[in-house]
């Protein structure tokens, strides 16, 4: 098992759950956060921190989708280790439904 973020992120990137993470396992696109699944030792950690609840287990049902996004972008895009603001507009997409297909960016982020 791994933990994986979904589209519950896009737009939203909160980083509480960066802050947490003993591993230092997450990645920052220019829009959301992914976590890198062989890094990641399933503690769970992250989870609760997660305002927008984007981070779930790999092991819920539908979420393979997910696990390839999380794969594939966490070896390209930058590594994230510190807490940094939100989007002044998180607020407006926590929540939303279709964020993926509207607004997923497959450009990195800064990273550290």
């Amino acid at each position: 098992m791994t933990y994986i973020v979904t589209d519950d992120c896009i737009k939203c990137k909160y980083t509480d759950c960066v802050e947490v993470c003993p591993v230092d396992c997450f990645y920052e696109g220019e829009n959301m956060l992914v976590i890198h699944p062989d890094e990641c030792i399933d503690c769970g950690v992250c989870e609760p921190e997660c305002p927008a609840e984007a981070i779930k287990p790999d092991t819920e049902p539908g979420l393979d989708k997910w696990l390839q996004i999380n794969t594939e972008y966490a070896d390209k895009w930058p590594n994230l280790t510190v807490k940094r603001d939100p989007p002044a507009d998180a607020a407006k997409f926590d929540g939303m439904e279709g964020k993926f297909e509207r607004f997923f960016s497959s450009n990195p982020g800064e990273g550290d």
